[in-house]
């Protein structure tokens, strides 16, 4: 029978079995960016339909361009938000709108985007990754993450905190929580479902739960494990393409 050197770390070594080097919160969030779609996020336009608006997103001169289309009984509204500047069209003419409502517009379209392509974004220069631990929920085995946001760059809601936990094998983020302070602020939790994959890009839907304000975001997945949380909607992407290039 084959001996080792005596010593954990050089036994290990001779046996060939030293322990793997701990992921950093940053190597998590880059893996689960990879396992999502990566480039592709890149060198893809993405259309879908979200509580009968239409969402557009692309890539023009190195900035993102999210769009937002809104059927109306007199025209079409299209939102448009590009490089943190945001523009209201009607019928394709330019509507000039007050500071507040333009913050408020953009906030609202960049929103939905931002949930509807996790986990990319979450390695902006902005953002600012923690790693609380490994833990348990449902059953399986997750990597939990704290992420917060720079003033600088970090948008108008950068004080809101997020919690996401990903699976420690397929990296995917299947639970996420956030504080938000806006509008009287909140807690939600939501839980991944109906995960695909769409031209190279995986997708995927939430149930939402709401939350008793004051309650620590981070400690949401327990109360959740437990079933005391209460569904408040369902966050669901239709009709999503993924055209290479362009959506037109």
């Amino acid at each position: 029978m084959l001996m080792c050197a005596a010593g954990l770390v050089a036994m290990l070594s001779q046996c060939g079995e030293a322990p793997e080097k701990p992921l950093t919160a940053d190597e998590i969030v880059i893996r689960s960016i990879d396992s999502a779609g990566g480039q592709a996020y890149l060198e893809n336009a993405i259309a879908f339909r979200f509580r009968n608006r239409a969402y557009r997103y692309h890539r023009e001169a190195g900035q993102r361009v999210y769009e937002r289309e809104t059927q109306t009984d007199s025209g079409v509204i299209t939102d448009i938000l590009q490089g943190g500047a945001f523009t209201r069209l009607f019928d394709s003419t330019a509507v000039a709108l007050p500071d507040s409502l333009q913050q408020r517009y953009g906030n609202s379209v960049n929103s939905v985007h931002y949930f509807a392509y996790l986990p990319y974004g979450l390695n902006d220069a902005a953002v600012n990754r923690e790693l609380l631990g490994k833990v348990a929920l449902k059953g399986q085995e997750y990597y939990k993450v704290r992420v917060t946001f720079d003033q600088q760059g970090g948008g108008e809601d950068f004080e809101d905190v997020f919690v996401y936990w990903f699976n420690t094998q397929s990296f995917n983020p299947d639970y996420l929580a956030y504080e938000y302070h806006t509008n009287g602020g909140g807690l939600r939790f939501r839980e991944a479902y109906n995960t695909r994959r769409i031209g190279g890009i995986r997708f995927q839907d939430y149930i939402n739960y709401k939350a008793e304000v004051g309650l620590p975001v981070a400690g949401l997945d327990s109360i959740y494990d437990a079933g005391g949380l209460e569904e408040l909607s369902r966050i669901e992407l239709e009709e999503v393409t993924v055209t290479p290039g362009s959506y037109n």
